[in-house]
């Protein structure tokens, strides 16, 4: 405007710098929002923020947090695969992105995205960490899933065991486990410990539709027809 000052020009440049400074007010006041733990708040600010701009990469990296925080992942990794785009070399973003599918129970989508993180930086330790985790599991279940399709069951009950000792902590794949040993149980005509299985998978899921219908199977071994 100094260098070349015009009506038009200098309307359109006040609007614009009474935005800009709006924006650093609301900024501040979600970093403040994000440190006294009231995440909800923080979201609102970011969103107004992101609005206008829409190509910040440590905004969404910051609104990704809230999101973890508020638990809703699925919002955190839309804001990571943005991240991730706009920012070079960003394995920062494909860690987290992993870790939050890995903890959802989605192995497959897990082991992708951290494998995004090592093709930036093959000696990432906590990738490498998680690579290894995702991995190992990925490839246990894998292989059960084999051995059910060709009707080997007690290879995939074996099999799933060990996907309970590599991952005990994540509660979502000792239940996965359980679903399908049951159902492994159930095809093999191990219809008491099929239904004992099922059940405690039941508590935990009652509208898991898989261990209802494998419970169902036993219970018809049994001949108990009501149940």
């Amino acid at each position: 405007l100094k260098s070349n000052p015009s009506n038009n020009e200098e309307k359109e440049a006040q609007t614009q710098l009474t935005k800009s400074d709006e924006l650093q007010r609301l900024h501040s006041q979600a970093l403040s929002a994000y440190q006294q733990e009231d995440y909800e708040t923080a979201i609102s600010l970011l969103d107004e923020i992101l609005a206008v701009c829409v190509w910040d990469a440590e905004l969404r990296e910051l609104r990704a947090e809230c999101y973890i925080k508020e638990g809703e992942p699925s919002k955190a990794i839309s804001d990571l695969k943005a991240a991730a785009k706009l920012k070079n070399d960003n394995t920062e973003a494909f860690y987290k992105i992993s870790r939050i599918y890995y903890q959802l129970g989605d192995h497959e989508l897990s082991l992708s995205e951290v494998r995004e993180c090592l093709k930036l930086d093959q000696d990432h330790k906590q990738c490498f960490s998680l690579y290894k985790q995702v991995k190992k599991l990925n490839k246990q279940i894998e292989s059960a899933e084999e051995f059910i399709r060709e009707g080997r069951y007690e290879d995939a009950i074996s099999k799933y065991d060990s996907v309970m000792k590599t991952e005990p902590e994540v509660t979502v794949y000792s239940t996965r486990a359980k679903e399908r040993i049951c159902h492994c149980l159930s095809k093999n005509q191990q219809a008491t410990e099929a239904i004992k299985l099922c059940t405690e998978v039941l508590q935990l899921e009652p509208t898991n539709v898989n261990a209802l219908k494998d419970r169902a199977e036993a219970y018809l071994l049994e001949d108990m027809y009501e149940e």
